[in-house]
């Protein structure tokens, strides 16, 4: 299976810098822009299934990407994004000030320790979204898939495959609108393409 990782659009509350999770706050007008180019940049490829997480800026971003290939969205819960809990919508200020030992935990060696406030931890955003992709990995041998979703439920994904240790998920980069392209054959995962944002680069620089 050829599988394209597609981070959504930008929102608001990414430009904001605030803390998103399963709030569902849609894309802006820059997100809008991105999707379109997602859809762009995706068209050229043998797409044979779009899966998005259910909230609307994946939902939006992933029907963009199908309606070039002409197929449906199919929605998969497993990889919505991390449940944060108390945390969504707060500034950095704002948890630093209202849960440093969360932050404490979060930014130490081992963050996979940190579960959010009345949310969830890396660890169990890691198996859920592993256990969706070994499932797309069975029904879709020899296919190309789309899975639209969060920055969270990438890394996690990306890390597993490369055999990285889950805590080491920053030393990999997703931006909003991003793409990357995993080879799943049996047990073997090859990283073809990391966070590739030269379709909105190109907008960018008006080309």
């Amino acid at each position: 299976m050829r599988l394209f990782l597609v981070r959504h659009g930008e929102t608001d509350y990414n430009r904001q810098g605030l803390a998103l999770g399963r709030a569902d706050v849609p894309l802006n007008e820059q997100g809008r822009r991105q999707a379109l180019l997602l859809a762009q940049a995706l068209a050229g490829e043998p797409v044979r299934a779009v899966y998005s997480s259910p909230l609307r800026r994946c939902l939006d971003t992933a029907q963009e990407i199908a309606r070039r290939h002409g197929l449906p969205v199919e929605p998969l819960p497993a990889v919505i994004e991390m449940d944060i809990g108390e945390a969504e919508g707060l500034t950095y200020a704002q948890v630093r000030e209202r849960f440093p030992d969360l932050l404490q935990r979060w930014l130490g060696p081992d963050p996979t320790a940190a579960t959010m406030p009345g949310g969830e931890g890396l660890v169990a955003v890691q198996e859920r979204a592993w256990q969706a992709i070994q499932a797309l990995a069975e029904r879709h041998l020899q296919d190309t898939v789309v899975v639209v979703t969060h920055n969270f439920v990438i890394l996690s994904i990306l890390t597993r495959a490369l055999g990285m240790p889950l805590s080491s998920f920053r030393r990999l980069r997703h931006e909003v609108g991003a793409i990357s392209l995993l080879e799943i054959d049996g047990e073997v995962m090859t990283l073809v393409r990391l966070n590739d944002t030269c379709h909105l680069r190109l907008q960018e620089g008006g080309a």
